[in-house]
């Protein structure tokens, strides 16, 4: 499902009429026909078809996050795939007041970056890792990592972002990250480690034990990485959810 595909973010379209339209063949903007629904309807799908191309033309996925509602802004990944910036923290606690951020993982393109508290770990790193990005894709970062990270750097992440948690609910996936892993048949090397653990970790390389700080980077990568296999599982069946019995072609 791309953008291109998408009527639901123009006012008075909804999900019943977005079908409609499909299941009579127009399944592109460019394929869009104003006899199939009312006057002011295809006017407005009209004015927001021309107006949204040249966003997209641009790459300016801030516009369709606040176009699209925010149980559909899974569509702008296949549009995005490739700046899509998939990131995970690893912190002492729950507090960004009183706990810290020890690590934190990014995946972009195919590359996995890893930054470590004490070393490489800073607010102007961090704002590097998002500058290109035209999303960032988290699970629970909405309520996590993204505060997290900004209240304990100062920073702002201004960045359209699929919190993976909420489209995992839309197809009644539950739980914890590990969860929702098995549950689509996502696999792991090696058995997981919990956020006591995680702290735990942390705390041994401070007492010296290099090890133990290679142990921690290596889960919050893995992490990471495997963010983007959820990404694509999840979005995969949304698109197969909502095309449920129609015959056509999303190309």
């Amino acid at each position: 499902m791309r953008i291109e595909n998408s009527f639901i973010p123009v006012r008075g379209v909804g999900p019943q009429t977005e079908r409609n339209l499909w299941a009579s063949g127009v399944t592109h903007w460019d394929a869009f026909d104003p006899s199939l629904v009312g006057g002011k309807t295809a006017d407005r799908i009209e004015s927001y078809v021309a107006e949204a191309a040249e966003h997209l033309d641009d790459g300016n996925s801030h516009f369709f996050d606040d176009s699209f509602p925010s149980g559909e802004r899974w569509r702008l990944y296949e549009n995005f795939r490739d700046e899509t910036c998939f990131f995970d923290i690893e912190t002492t606690g729950l507090s960004p007041e009183r706990d810290e951020v020890t690590t934190v993982s990014f995946y972009q393109g195919g590359e996995t970056t890893t930054l470590v508290s004490g070393d490489t770990l800073t607010a102007d790193a961090l704002r590097e890792q998002f500058v290109d990005a035209k999303l960032i894709a988290t699970f629970n970062g909405a309520r996590f990592d993204v505060p997290f990270l900004e209240t304990s750097f100062d920073l702002s992440v201004d960045v359209p972002h699929i919190d993976l948690m909420y489209p995992c609910k839309k197809l009644d996936l539950t739980g914890g990250l590990k969860q929702i892993e098995q549950d689509v048949g996502i696999d792991r090397d090696r058995p997981d480690i919990s956020g006591r653990d995680a702290v735990r970790l942390w705390r041994e390389y401070e007492r010296g034990d290099d090890d133990a700080l290679d142990t921690l980077v290596s889960y919050n990568r893995e992490d990471t990485v495997n963010l983007e296999r959820l990404m694509e599982t999840v979005t995969g069946r949304l698109h197969e959810r909502v095309c449920d019995g129609l015959d056509t072609d999303f190309a």
